[in-house]
């Protein structure tokens, strides 16, 4: 295999990364610019000021990058960059930066979605590991802030594909984390946060139940129907093309009504009920006290955070934090039963949560399946991802075109 350098960038929402990676697994440098302090005060991403700080901060960021490995533009042999799922705005910024670099470099430039590279933090050091062979198929859990995906992955001479077979209806895991923290004025980011507080609260102290999806996404099965029926129609004119696409959409419905199940997630529910549970118990004095007082602070910590709450918030956030984590396990697992996983990632920012990780360590181990986690570092959006993700297509020499562009809503196949 070629001992290609490709230098990754990554700027789909609220971190600008980039990073040095030989042949795929070897990361010579992997620098993160962070956004918290911008995003901080309104509790959750603003895209408009994420896309001015990867403005700020693509260029530094890219050159301590290539400082960090000792490569300077001239010695990569490619670059790679987000295209796609993400915040319009945000992914123009770096895909603007990649394609001048290319231009001026004479370099290929790769195009990689940014959930393949979540499912390549897990690939990137698992190649490193004793046991480097994978069992297929893979069945990959990508869940982060804005993002709750199964995939089943298989790959054939560096071509890996991938079949959605659940994702979430409403919100993302981790949005649903932020969420609850802003709701219970703890701080942004939300995960990490409620990561902490929730092993000193009891878990078993409120009782939430998360919603079962028991039918097909309606909505994703109208929109495939309707983008078949008006390719077919787009291509000829006439009542008898109509009828045709007609039939084909009409059994286009039967087929995916009669497939395998798929294993949905929705959240937004839960958000709800910790609402209710704070206005039925009058839990809203001491959230806004808590508010004040951290707000009064100039750089509070997690112990201020944590003295600030009291036993009753504490018992929130830990039963919440258990029934998010019981029903990713849960969905996950049984997904796994049913198309028959012989391996298992969990990767993407939620992938850090210390309960998470544990829970699907101990569930997978008593179902025989391994599973395999990325690092924290790599668990959260970074560029390095994106250039191990990137390698694969390299070795295809399947480079982007120089008008593709960004794509907010960029499905992986």
């Amino acid at each position: 295999m070629p001992d290609a350098i490709i230098l990754g960038i990554e700027s789909s929402c609220d971190e600008t990364g980039a990073a040095v990676v030989r042949a795929g697994e070897q990361i010579l440098s992997n620098v993160v610019a962070s956004q918290i302090a911008t995003h901080q005060p309104y509790g959750g991403v603003v895209p408009e000021l994420a896309s001015r700080e990867h403005l700020r901060a693509i260029l530094p960021v890219v050159r301590q990058s290539l400082a960090e490995a000792g490569h300077t533009y001239n010695s990569i042999d490619a670059i790679a960059v987000t295209q796609g799922p993400g915040l319009a705005g945000a992914l123009l910024v770096g895909i603007s930066f990649a394609k001048a670099l290319s231009f001026a470099l004479g370099k290929p430039l790769i195009a990689v979605n940014h959930l393949e590279g979540h499912v390549h933090a897990v690939l990137l050091e698992q190649r490193q590991s004793e046991n480097a062979d994978l069992q297929f198929p893979v069945l990959a859990l990508v869940v982060s802030g804005g993002h709750t995906h199964l995939y089943l992955a298989e790959v054939d001479k560096n071509l890996w594909t991938y079949a959605e077979i659940g994702h979430t209806r409403d919100d993302a895991a981790g949005e649903a984390f932020d969420k609850v923290a802003k709701l219970l004025a703890l701080g942004y980011p939300g995960g990490p946060i409620i990561d902490r507080l929730a092993p000193h609260g009891d878990p078993h102290a409120v009782k939430f139940q998360i919603a079962q999806i028991k039918h097909r996404d309606r909505n994703e099965m109208r929109n495939k129907v309707r983008n078949k029926v008006k390719s077919e129609v787009r291509d000829e004119v006439g009542s008898e093309v109509r009828s045709e696409a007609s039939r084909s959409a009409a059994a286009l419905t039967s087929s995916e009504q009669n497939s395998r199940p798929r294993f949905d997630f929705s959240y937004s529910g839960i958000k709800t009920a910790v609402l209710r549970y704070v206005e039925t118990e009058h839990l809203q004095p001491s959230i806004d006290q808590r508010r004040k007082a951290l707000q009064d602070l100039v750089n509070p910590t997690f112990d201020d955070c944590l003295r600030l709450c009291d036993r009753q918030t504490l018992n929130l956030v830990a039963s919440f934090q258990r029934a998010m984590v019981t029903d990713l396990v849960t969905k996950t697992l049984a997904a796994a039963r049913e198309y028959d996983i012989r391996t298992l990632f969990v990767s993407g920012g939620v992938a850090a949560n210390q309960e998470l990780r544990t829970t699907f360590q101990r569930a997978a181990e008593m179902q025989g399946l391994p599973v395999f986690f990325p690092s924290r570092p790599l668990s959260t959006d970074n560029a390095a991802m994106i250039a191990a993700a990137a390698f694969p297509k390299f070795l295809r020499q399947d480079f982007a075109p120089a008008d593709f562009s960004a794509e907010a809503n960029f499905p992986l196949r």
